[in-house]
């Protein structure tokens, strides 16, 4: 019966990373996410509070403010690693 020659142990692998840069988040990313996340509600609550008096005198374009702070954050977490 033949036999088989046996293959070499010395196969080339690549690297899983290749051509791919490391880089990590930013270190203003989760802060300034965080920052707005907590910026948007409390810019709604402090409009409905004061009945529309303050944060600006511009109506109901605060919830729309509000919402913004909050959406711009969430864009900024889909860039989080």
């Amino acid at each position: 019966m033949a036999v088989s020659k046996k293959r070499d142990k010395n196969v080339y692998k690549a690297p899983k990373n290749l051509g791919k840069t490391e880089s990590g988040n930013p270190k203003w990313l989760v802060p300034t996410a965080v920052t707005l996340l907590v910026l948007g509600p409390a810019w709604i609550v402090v409009y409905y509070i004061t009945r529309a008096n303050y944060p600006l005198p511009i109506g109901d374009w605060n919830l729309v403010v509000g919402f913004a702070f909050m959406a711009a954050s969430m864009a900024l977490f889909t860039r989080w690693k």
